[in-house]
């Protein structure tokens, strides 16, 4: 009888990648093998089908054949040696790196590994200016650092470090439970492989030691909350001689005495006195790289915003320069002279016997009041 595609028993596309192909062939292999099913005679043709079609297609070699050639590329060696089955062992296999992937198998296997430092946090405050301009500043990051004595080793000098007598070197473990077979990590070495006799005095076996870290941070113009900044192989030492962790500092602006920050647009409040908001005037506002002009029209009442462009914040990551939003805030004078005080209770005269139209929106308050009134009969 003629072979089906190998890829159509695995059920994956022609790209599909080596991890979709392993999965597909670990999910056929538990459904059919024939611990699983024993006496049946189906089962185990279709097992033995589908580690046919894994064993060529998660070689790369012999992929490339049978994609050029079909069948005819890998002729009879690519699907031989199939013959029965290894029993518990060949479920090992099968079962084996699911398990490790679940319990920790990147860390064992292979004797004595490397492992990256961790990453670190850093939480840099700011003022906006130095957030909208940019800045360089120093930062001091307590880490761990590679132990000068012992070179990253963890042995005192003069000795090194041995195979762990327990998983002689692999870093893992396996535990047998039925014909299910467990692969952890070694409990002595903790899944490197090696085990120190000798600590060295220093790191005390870690291989690293704490030392604070002076480090200058370019903050690139246009920053805010949040935005972090990454400084590469600045993190922790790793393990065994493996690669040193980033750093991420994170920025934290500072409140302003004026303005506000949203997105790329500053906001700032404005008091005006009360006769410049009904006569009009000029007004000079500041913004972070100067003053300009505001120039306030007649009869301007408070909650008013005036836009001032390009006086915001340019984008770090670019784009336009967001604008300056001055609101204005009328302020009632205090601390009046009897003076003052005559000259307003003389104006107020002339503004009621002008009526509602010196004040618009204060009669049509005032008439709603009553219209309120009125309806819930008070």
């Amino acid at each position: 009888m003629a072979k089906r595609d190998y890829y159509e028993v695995l059920n994956v596309a022609r790209n599909a990648s080596e991890a979709e192909i392993k999965q597909a062939y670990r999910r056929l292999a538990m459904k059919h093998h024939p611990d699983r099913n024993p006496g049946d005679q189906v089962a185990e043709e279709h097992f033995k089908e589908a580690k046919e079609a894994y064993e060529v297609l998660s070689d790369s070699r012999k992929r490339a054949a049978y994609d050029q050639f079909g069948h005819a590329g890998v002729d009879s060696s690519a699907g031989g040696g199939f013959g029965g089955f290894g029993g518990p062992a060949d479920l090992n296999d099968l079962f084996g790196g699911v398990f490790r992937d679940i319990f920790g198998g990147t860390r064992g296997g292979g004797g004595s590994q490397a492992y990256r430092g961790a990453d670190l946090r850093y939480i840099l405050d700011l003022t906006l200016e130095e957030a909208v301009f940019g800045a360089t500043s120093k930062i001091r990051v307590p880490t761990l650092v590679t132990c000068a004595t012992c070179a990253g080793s963890g042995a005192k000098p003069g000795t090194k470090p041995i195979t762990c007598p327990t998983c002689r070197g692999v870093g893992q473990v396996r535990m047998q439970q039925g014909f299910f077979s467990i692969q952890q990590t070694c409990p002595r070495c903790q899944g490197r492989g090696t085990i120190i006799p000798e600590p060295c005095e220093t790191c005390g076996g870690s291989g690293r030691v704490e030392e604070q870290k002076t480090l200058s941070v370019k903050v690139p113009a246009g920053v805010d909350n949040g935005d972090r900044i990454r400084l590469s192989g600045e993190g922790e030492a790793g393990e065994s001689g493996g690669p040193a962790g980033d750093l991420y500092v994170q920025i934290r602006v500072k409140p302003h005495p004026i303005f506000t920050r949203e997105d790329n647009d500053l906001y700032c409040e404005v008091p005006i006195g009360f006769t410049t908001a009904a006569l009009g005037g000029d007004l000079e506002v500041p913004t972070l790289d100067g003053r300009v002009s505001l120039k306030i029209p007649a009869e301007t009442q408070t909650g008013k915003v005036f836009r001032v462009r390009g006086k915001g914040v340019k984008p770090v990551r670019g784009g336009a320069t967001g604008d300056l939003l001055c609101r204005v805030v009328v302020e009632t004078p205090v601390n009046l002279t009897r003076e003052q005080k005559e000259l307003l209770q003389k104006f107020a005269e002339t503004m009621e016997a002008g009526g509602k139209q010196h004040a618009p929106q204060e009669g049509s308050w005032l008439d709603g009041v009553k219209k309120f009134f009125e309806d819930m009969k008070f």
